[in-house]
């Protein structure tokens, strides 16, 4: 299924291009990384139950095959990402598993869900990226029943999750036009404040809310840090246009910096969250 609706802003854009090829290609480790966070929302689930979940900003599909997995023949897993190329990674999974799962390449901000569609809503690191948060989870209230539950992860500050942008700030003074991360608005760290995440979940349309500090110990194999750190986030926006020499100083450079994290044949780091739940309360009209 195709979006209904198409739009041409940045996060769009990059998702659709280089940031969404570039987690494409490094699906198995982001996975390995981000696995205790995967765990806590399926977790939640119920086994073998016949809830009807939504995965926003689902990627490769890695929590909603997951979670698809734990439902068992009788629910109904749906992931939706705006990005082209990690849709595709998630049908080609599915198909693989032949796992009760579809996929939506749409934005979940506009997208035309059938109303009260879905017990639940997830989502692993995927709804800091709306142009509009407050529209967006208007959007998937919508898309709830009465009474459904809301649950997501999300990153707090870039201060308290500096493995997060140690590429950039050892490359800096080697890349000068490494784009700035925005102070405000789409972006890893938009939801950092929990007061604005109070303040959204409210203003669209839920209710019950409780944001929690969660910290995670994620790790994933050393053999794979150069990859990681020349192909996502600022880095790898701009590494592909440099000069070779620039390439190789800045790979060493920022090599260097993750020496901290690096513990024999792996990487470690705590990933800095808030874990959120809230519900869908029941309607007027009901």
């Amino acid at each position: 299924m195709d979006m209904t609706k198409t739009t041409d802003d940045e996060q769009a854009r990059l998702w659709r291009g280089v940031a969404g090829q570039a987690w494409v290609e490094a699906q198995e480790t982001l996975d390995r990384m981000f696995q205790p966070l995967e765990d806590l929302l399926v977790g939640a689930v119920p086994v073998g139950s016949a809830h009807r979940v939504l995965d926003v900003g689902c990627g490769t599909g890695s929590t909603t095959l997951a979670i698809a997995r734990r439902l068992g023949a009788g629910g109904h897993c749906t992931g939706i990402d705006i990005s082209d190329p990690m849709i595709a990674m998630a049908r080609t999974r599915a198909a693989r598993e032949g796992a009760l799962a579809r996929f939506i390449r749409a934005d979940a901000q506009t997208h035309a869900f059938e109303p009260f569609g879905f017990d639940t809503i997830i989502s692993r690191l995927g709804v800091m990226f709306f142009e509009d948060s407050v529209a967006a989870f208007a959007n998937l209230r919508r898309a709830a029943v009465d009474g459904a539950e809301l649950r997501f992860v999300a990153w707090r500050g870039a201060a308290e999750n500096p493995f997060m942008t140690t590429a950039e700030r050892a490359a800096a003074h080697l890349l000068p036009n490494l784009p700035a991360r925005p102070s405000n608005g789409p972006g890893q760290f938009a939801f950092a404040d929990p007061d604005n995440i109070h303040h959204v979940l409210e203003h669209g349309g839920w209710a019950d809310i409780d944001i929690r500090p969660i910290d995670s110990a994620c790790a994933f194999p050393e053999r794979e840090l150069v990859r990681y750190l020349t192909r996502l986030g600022p880095i790898g926006r701009v590494l592909p246009d440099v000069d070779a020499q620039t390439r190789a100083r800045v790979v060493e450079t920022v090599r260097a910096a993750f020496e901290p994290y690096v513990h024999g044949a792996a990487v470690r780091f705590d990933a800095a969250c808030w874990m959120v739940s809230a519900r869908a309360p029941v309607s007027s009209s009901a």
